[in-house]
């Protein structure tokens, strides 16, 4: 069974057996990639049961939601980096009450299975959106020792979604097959970058720099390409996940908490990219 390397869509709605909505044996990507590869064929994908009232998830409502979602991010986000733009004392507050927020959020909708709850989604976009611009300005106003300016921000914007573009165009032309020996590595490399940032945090406390990860140095450096290529390849495994759910007839619902998955990673891609133009840059 695949499983994906973000928590959100690993707690997606299931049915009795195995994977999601009892698809863990369908075929992954789009099209029939087992004509593609020459893979064995695989059990047909048994329907979500939506009941009468409960219309199926597609594509549309995937890109329709997670449009919505990025949008309230993206306005969110222009909101904070204006306010603190006008006030400095309100950047450290926006980027710690945002960040705190935003993640109790991702740990009630993925605990809690409410991932595909509007309210709680949107509530997420807000919040990770005035984390965001609050950074943003951080990162590149030399207030805050940053460089670049409103000029790197539209560089990691841009950077972001062609990352997320470029993956999806890999995945949609089966370039790169989901399997699960690929899932496990994804999650084996995610689980390593969250111990070795953590690590990094607590050595601060000690020694200034810490690990070296954040310092800007050549380690950081590495540290960073490292996370994004992570975070890239994150995306093969929440496409697979969105497109199962969609051939086993999720409810229409089940589009939330696709949108939310990928607004996590967009948002950890976002500030990776950001952090490294902001190394380059400070040379």
């Amino acid at each position: 069974m695949r499983t994906s390397s973000n928590p959100v869509f690993r707690n997606l709605p299931k049915q009795e057996g195995s994977g999601y909505a009892s698809f863990g044996s369908a075929t992954a990507g789009a099209g029939q990639m087992t004509q593609q590869f020459g893979q064995p064929q695989y059990t047909q994908a048994e329907p979500y049961t939506t009941g009468p009232a409960q219309p199926a998830m597609t594509i549309d409502d995937v890109v329709t939601k997670t449009g919505i979602t990025l949008g309230v991010l993206t306005i969110s986000a222009i909101v904070s980096y204006f306010l603190v733009n006008s006030d400095t004392s309100l950047a450290t507050p926006f980027v710690i009450g945002g960040g705190l927020v935003g993640l109790v959020l991702v740990l009630v909708a993925t605990f809690g299975r409410k991932m595909d709850n509007p309210a709680i989604v949107l509530a997420y976009a807000v919040a990770e959106g005035v984390f965001l611009g609050a950074l943003s300005f951080m990162f590149t106003d030399i207030t805050f020792g940053g460089v670049g300016g409103a000029t790197l921000i539209a560089q990691a914007v841009l950077g972001t979604f062609g990352v997320f573009f470029g993956m999806l165009v890999v995945y949609k032309t089966g370039a790169i097959r989901v399997t699960p020996r690929l899932t496990r590595m994804i999650i084996g490399a995610l689980i390593g970058v969250v111990v070795l940032a953590l690590g990094n945090l607590i050595a601060g406390f000690f020694t200034e720099g810490g690990l070296g990860l954040r310092d800007g140095g050549t380690m950081a450096i590495i540290f960073s390409l490292v996370c994004i290529g992570i975070a890239a390849f994150s995306f093969l495994l929440d496409f697979d996940a969105a497109d199962q759910l969609i051939r086993a007839q999720a409810p229409e619902k089940a589009a939330w908490g696709v949108a939310f998955g990928l607004t996590v990673t967009l948002v950890w891609l976002y500030v990776e990219i950001l952090r490294l133009l902001t190394y380059f840059n400070s040379d």
